[in-house]
């Protein structure tokens, strides 16, 4: 599921209106409404982490779903590429 698609659903499930979430993210409606319907990319890091804790989502749940690594993995991100390599006998 992509990441518009996967905070809709959460949000309509909580029964929270888009113009109410949008306002509790401190941005445009109009600009939410356009990454639930796919029409924008994923927004910046700190709109995911905000979007899942308002809903209660495990963030790098909504990481992986917006098809990024969380911030503090990509900082790190040698330390976990040999880590899975290890892990998976691979090169």
């Amino acid at each position: 599921m992509a990441f518009g698609a996967y905070i809709r659903k959460h949000r309509e499930e909580k029964g929270i209106p888009l113009n109410d979430f949008a306002r509790d993210l401190t941005i445009s409606p109009a600009y939410w409404s356009r990454i639930e319907r796919e029409m924008e990319k994923p927004p910046k890091d700190e709109l995911i982490r905000a979007a899942a804790e308002l809903l209660g989502l495990d963030p790098d749940v909504a990481f992986v779903e917006a098809q990024r690594l969380p911030p503090d993995i990509r900082t790190n991100m040698g330390d976990f590429v040999r880590l899975y390599r290890k892990n998976t006998g691979g090169q």
